[in-house]
């Protein structure tokens, strides 16, 4: 049986861009058992409410929905257990310093399958303030107003 190649998302946290600066990313994977990487091939996962939390030295994400699996009977496992994150020790430590600064945290960004691993995108981010968010959502409306002008401009042509 053929491996698959490229990449494909499963699950993105817009909610994540909108909240905080994402500074750093990490590419992690997650340590599944077979029937949640069976579902997540159907694309049934929501990473929206997740969060991700340190643990004696290791990295584990927390309610990260993966729907069981239909076919799945007793091997299926909860579908809001934690699970472990698999990265390097160095990469390990690095986000742990980089956490105990004020205003930092991890947030899971998007699973998706490289080749045919499953990955997690994880990055180092600041929580943006009110005004902050005000300004992004300024900003989209000015590029969403260009655009539509633009559009009317070619048609009218």
């Amino acid at each position: 049986m053929p491996k698959e190649k490229g990449s494909r998302i499963i699950a993105n946290n817009k909610k994540a861009y909108h909240d905080y600066f994402i500074e750093e990313t990490y590419e992690a994977g997650i340590a599944l058992a077979g029937t949640e990487v069976k579902s997540l091939r159907m694309g049934n996962c929501s990473i929206k409410e997740s969060f991700i939390g340190i643990d004696n030295g290791e990295i584990y994400i927390h309610h990260m929905h993966i729907n069981p699996y239909e076919k799945g009977n007793i091997f299926n496992k909860d579908p809001l257990r934690t699970r472990k994150l698999l990265l390097h020790k160095y990469e390990i430590n690095k986000l742990i310093g980089r956490q105990k600064e004020k205003g930092y945290t991890i947030v899971p960004l998007k699973v998706y399958f490289k080749d045919s691993l499953v990955k997690l995108e994880i990055g180092l981010a600041k929580g943006k303030k009110l005004y902050d968010k005000r300004q992004d959502i300024a900003k989209k409306d000015m590029k969403r107003e260009a655009e539509r002008e633009f559009k009317v401009k070619i048609r009218a042509d």
